[in-house]
């Protein structure tokens, strides 16, 4: 990338790092303030949380990973994460589920087994770094 393209991306705000949180323009242009922010869900945890729904009640599942109250959401997607809404969820009759807290699911809030693909990825990094 050359130095004028580099310069233009930082102005313009499309450079961006490939993980983690990346420094987001003010919303108002008189603010000058900038704020640390991420727009990828961190795994809250790397197994599934067991949960015991009640039906009609409606629950919010912390889609983001920085809720302290896993894997339902405390509002801290406001602050960390506000491009990443909490799912809103009703359930139709009481039972005992598995939420996602790896953030990886494809059937949200419920877990699919996503996670195993998780630790994997992560046991294969851990022998990688044993050799290098």
């Amino acid at each position: 990338m050359s130095a004028f393209r580099l310069i233009s991306a930082l102005q313009v705000g499309r450079l961006r790092t490939f993980r983690g949180p990346h420094l987001l323009q003010p919303v108002s242009a008189c603010a000058v303030q900038w704020r640390l922010q991420s727009s990828e869900a961190v795994p809250a945890a790397r197994l599934p949380c067991r949960v015991k729904l009640s039906a009609g009640k409606r629950y919010a599942w912390c889609a983001c990973g920085y809720s302290k109250k896993q894997p339902f959401c405390d509002g801290a997607h406001v602050k960390q994460a506000p491009s990443i809404s909490p799912l809103r969820f009703t359930p139709d009759k009481d039972r005992t589920v598995f939420l996602c807290a790896c953030k990886q699911t494809k059937n949200a809030p419920y877990c699919d087994g996503s996670h195993l693909k998780v630790i994997y990825r992560d046991a294969v990094k851990a022998v990688k770094g044993l050799f290098k």
